[in-house]
């Protein structure tokens, strides 16, 4: 059997890669069908945080994600071979509906194998964490940030291209079961392995109308795609305090970011919190010893944290519903070296513990810089309390806070 096509059949290499293809994305479907559910479950306040199924769902995305990894090279050198090689011809071009439909299909095939795994692979490197891709290679892409809003929109693309790709792989299955079993000629016979005597097609001219047809269509879902996300997600407002405080306070927080690092499947996820408010009572002292007092009121859902957002506010975990807020109430201390700590009490779901933070401090006029750092246990607040595998989730969670204030009158 030949390795390149004939005008009669495709070679052995097309062959290769056909049935190779079919077999990974066939693979991939069920895979990303039971682990997209698994994560749905693991999302909502149901979940129990069993280990079990946490570490069920991370198997499965990690064999989605890096069977998708192969499509997308697999695609990329078939569709190199085939620009290398003669198609060959339509068993009845006489037919233009149906030619064109074929061809159109093909195409359209073609674009959603790459489109499918590459929106997907952009979407999981553009998040933090969850269910690696299992190579070598880690897990980023050049040119691709780690954005939230970069990796949902390539969610919802990755979503409607995976359709288009389903629905595409039924009508190419369907035109070729239709050849076989009602037309009865051999266009399926064609791409199965083996040698067999196969007629030769009749003379035809290949239009550049399917192509065109398939490049709408891919437009129309990256189009349509964006249109959708952006709907949802662009627009809606977000309550941001930006740690205002109280005029009796002293002091009002212009602005500033509160965030937390965890370390989930060996990989640093970061989040931050979008509302909070800060009560500063400060008066820079003569000596070492006490500075002030400070109240924060912190907002658990306003929090994202990359691709577990949505699993950060469960019942196992912060359970958002239950325990809309967290405080922290300390008295603020300036040590030996000029640098300073807030000593006392995070309260975090019904546990509050003893915490201190360490910070710096810039003071300049009636403007004030400061920047801290400190790592607390999530087990000591109930934070996860069933993942007590540290190679899953780390029990270190670091907290950093980088605001700036101004003195007020």
């Amino acid at each position: 059997m030949p390795r390149q096509n004939t005008p009669q059949s495709y070679g052995t290499v097309a062959k290769s890669f056909h049935w190779l293809t079919a077999l990974l994305i066939l693979s991939a479907f069920p895979l990303g069908y039971v682990a997209h559910n698994l994560a749905h479950h693991i999302q909502s306040p149901a979940f129990d945080g069993a280990q079990a199924t946490i570490d069920r769902a991370t198997l499965l995305f990690s064999l989605h994600k890096t069977i998708g990894v192969a499509v997308f090279f697999t695609a990329l050198l078939r569709i190199l071979w085939a620009l290398t090689q003669e198609k060959p011809g339509l068993l009845h071009p006489d037919r233009k509906l149906e030619a064109w439909a074929a061809e159109t299909a093909h195409w359209v095939l073609y674009g959603a194998m790459v489109l499918v795994p590459l929106s997907g692979w952009i979407h999981h490197a553009a998040a933090d964490g969850f269910a690696p891709i299992w190579w070598p290679f880690g897990q980023s892409l050049p040119l691709v940030p780690k954005s939230l809003f970069v990796s949902d929109l390539f969610a919802t693309i990755h979503f409607y291209a995976m359709l288009l790709l389903g629905a595409t792989i039924l009508a190419h299955v369907g035109g070729a079961l239709k050849h076989h079993v009602i037309d009865k000629d051999s266009t399926l016979i064609r791409m199965l392995p083996g040698r067999a005597a196969l007629p030769q097609p009749p003379a035809q001219h290949h239009s550049a109308l399917p192509f065109v047809t398939a490049l709408a269509v891919w437009l129309a879902v990256l189009g349509g795609s964006a249109v959708l996300f952006l709907s949802t997600h662009v627009g809606t407002p977000t309550a941001v305090s930006g740690g205002q405080s109280a005029a009796s306070s002293g002091w009002a927080v212009d602005s500033g970011r509160l965030g937390i690092e965890v370390v989930q499947m060996g990989s640093t996820v970061s989040g931050s919190f979008a509302d909070w408010s800060a009560d500063i009572t400060f008066a820079e002292p003569e000596a070492p010893g006490p500075a002030g007092r400070v109240a924060v009121t912190i907002a658990i859902p306003s929090l994202t944290l990359g691709s577990v957002t949505k699993q950060a506010m469960g019942a196992d975990y912060f359970d958002a519903e239950t325990y809309p807020t967290a405080d922290f109430t300390a008295d603020i201390v300036q040590l030996d070296n000029g640098d300073y700590e807030a000593r006392g009490t995070l309260t975090i779901r019904d546990q509050s513990v003893p915490t201190t933070l360490p910070f710096t401090l810039e003071l300049d006029g009636d403007t004030a810089r400061m920047q801290g750092r400190t790592t607390v246990s999530r087990m000591d607040f109930n934070v996860g309390a069933g993942t007590k595998d540290e190679g899953t989730l780390a029990y270190a969670v670091d907290i950093t806070v980088d605001l700036e204030a101004t003195r007020v009158e």
